[in-house]
């Protein structure tokens, strides 16, 4: 099924052989995810899911197919982003597969064509675990660059309070609600303010 859909004969195929075809390739999702999000993304954009009688492509994908909304995005992702706005082949974008695609779908989105394809190349060489290992390195990285020292007393604040306490994050949580919940928030807040403003002088004074 999936042979008779691409992009030279997608105009070839009546809506009820569209509606078809999405339901016997879908049970082939590994092998046929390129063509599936083809005619995803063409159904989407042609609003054709409303000859069936429903208000939306989200009602529409559920309903018929018992397919999550976003899985259909996703598939629909792919082939917007890597087939039609890239131009990879579609055997490229197959060999590549869906998961690591999915991957490095939002370090490419708005970013330049190098990267795109410096992005498409990594996700070629490298296996989906070590792909997903670099991205979260890099990821890692983004959020230790973008602390400010505010961010850096909280984390040491409350690590030192889980290891006191010897307790998850959710659980401290709890004993602080506990601490707080009969103490005069206005004389807190006092403190607060004072301890605030000393830190933010504390913080300027080092970037002079």
């Amino acid at each position: 099924m999936a042979e008779i859909f691409n992009t030279n004969q997608e105009d070839r195929l009546t809506p009820e052989e569209r509606f078809k075809a999405i339901g016997v390739i879908k049970n082939r999702l590994e092998e046929d995810f390129v063509a599936l999000g083809e005619l995803l993304s063409e159904m989407k954009r042609m609003r054709t899911f409303k000859i069936k009688g429903y208000k939306n492509f989200k009602e529409f994908i559920e309903t018929e197919y018992n397919m999550s909304n976003t899985l259909a995005s996703k598939l629909i992702a792919i082939f917007d982003i890597y087939i039609k706005d890239m131009n990879i082949d579609t055997e490229t974008v197959k060999e590549i597969g869906m998961d690591r695609l999915s991957l490095i779908k939002p370090l490419i989105k708005d970013s330049s064509y190098e990267v795109q394809e410096e992005w498409v190349k990594q996700a070629e060489e490298l296996t989906h675990q070590d792909l997903k290992e670099k991205i979260k390195e890099i990821n890692d990285k983004k959020r230790e660059d973008s602390k400010t020292l505010k961010d850096v007393l909280v984390e040491q604040f409350m690590d030192n309070m889980k290891g006191y306490f010897n307790c998850s994050g959710k659980e401290l949580n709890y004993k602080l609600a506990l601490y707080f919940q009969d103490s005069d928030l206005e004389k807190v807040n006092e403190v607060i303010r004072e301890r605030q403003r000393k830190f933010e002088e504390q913080v300027e004074g080092d970037n002079l």
